[in-house]
């Protein structure tokens, strides 16, 4: 199941970079992480019957808890969400929760974060990074997973899973129209669409590259994007981290934005963090105040390049505890390759 972005269009005045970002779509997502999974959510409802006993309803679509009655109050759930939907024979049921992994909980700290953030800039601005001509596409492969947690009304348990890690294929035409993702056991088996008829200027690569570096700017662009009761300065540091996910970032501006990061309030160096894959890395991290989860970006700690990011909860929130591992994910390769469905090969630019 594929929604449209909800990210806007309108190109950008670049004497006001008052549109860089989307407005944020959840209380409890980033933009990006809400639409990775919007797409899974068919999927799961058509595997319902494979819930652990001890978890009732998983809503992948949100990470909030749903309290129902009981477990047949699920099954009609389920029946009367598919009513009116024809079966879709080529969607193959995706591989059951496991429970979420849990960590111990690392402080943050302040003290490296200036000389941290400069490092991972000025890795940024030396990386090489292939630039997607006409007819090609962006590729990129990561190990992700995401978390749905429950409660269960008729006996006051909870329980929080997560789906096991699994890989997760995109393909995107610079200017954001062409696209492709293949996510075996959560999408239909060879893949979806993500064409979109009109011109996706939000965070497609040709976008991207138009925008002036400079952090001043940028950083004011994202503020001017935030509303809400939410606590802006995490709205800022979830839009920021929407960009650096599934995309290639002109090194530039990838510096850029990193140097903004280390400019919004609340951001800490984490020394410890591992990215979806077990790489163990230093990132930068923020606590949502109003959830209760610290996002964390993933580095690398000798190249400073961005491995993946990691969610923990860190103050305990809709009956998920703390040190709980909310969502992984880790780059595996970034490319530019000839055609959609195409997998780099021998002589193609990776990242």
């Amino acid at each position: 199941m594929i929604r449209n972005s909800r990210r806007r269009t309108e190109p950008l005045d670049h004497a006001e970079l008052a549109r860089l970002l989307p407005a944020p779509a959840d209380p409890r997502l980033a933009a990006d992480r809400q639409d990775l999974l919007e797409e899974h959510l068919m999927s799961e409802i058509h595997q319902s019957d494979q819930v652990p006993a001890t978890s009732p309803v998983r809503r992948p679509l949100r990470r909030t808890v749903l309290v129902v009655a009981s477990v047949a109050a699920v099954a009609a759930l389920a029946v009367a969400v598919s009513v009116g939907s024809p079966a879709d024979t080529s969607t193959v049921a995706a591989p059951q929760l496991v429970k979420a992994p849990v960590v111990q909980i690392e402080e943050g700290s302040t003290v490296q974060l200036a000389s941290t953030v400069h490092a991972i800039a000025a890795a940024a601005t030396a990386h090489t990074t292939p630039q997607p001509g006409p007819g090609q596409f962006i590729y990129i492969k990561s190990r992700v997973s995401f978390m749905a947690s429950s409660l269960n009304a008729d006996t006051g348990e909870s329980a929080t899973w997560v789906q096991p890690l699994h890989d997760r294929e995109v393909w995107k035409s610079p200017d954001g129209t062409k696209g492709w993702l293949d996510e075996p056991g959560y999408q239909s088996k060879g893949g979806i669409t993500l064409d979109n008829d009109e011109p996706r200027k939000q965070l497609s690569y040709q976008w991207l590259a138009a925008q002036p570096a400079d952090p001043d700017a940028l950083l004011k662009a994202v503020y001017s994007t935030v509303s809400g009761s939410r606590d802006h300065d995490q709205q800022a540091f979830n839009e920021i981290g929407s960009i650096i996910r599934e995309q290639l970032v002109p090194s530039a501006l990838a510096a850029s934005l990193y140097e903004a990061v280390g400019r919004i309030p609340g951001v800490v160096v984490v020394e410890h963090a591992q990215d979806a894959s077990g790489r163990d890395g230093i990132a930068l991290a923020r606590l949502d105040p109003q959830t209760g989860e610290r996002s964390e970006w993933i580095f690398d700690r000798e190249s400073h390049q961005y491995l993946g990011s990691r969610g923990v909860q860190v103050k305990e929130f809709n009956g998920v505890k703390p040190g709980t591992v909310v969502e992984r994910t880790s780059i595996v390769t970034r490319a530019v390759v000839d055609a959609k469905n195409q997998r780099p090969g021998a002589g193609q630019a990776t990242s």
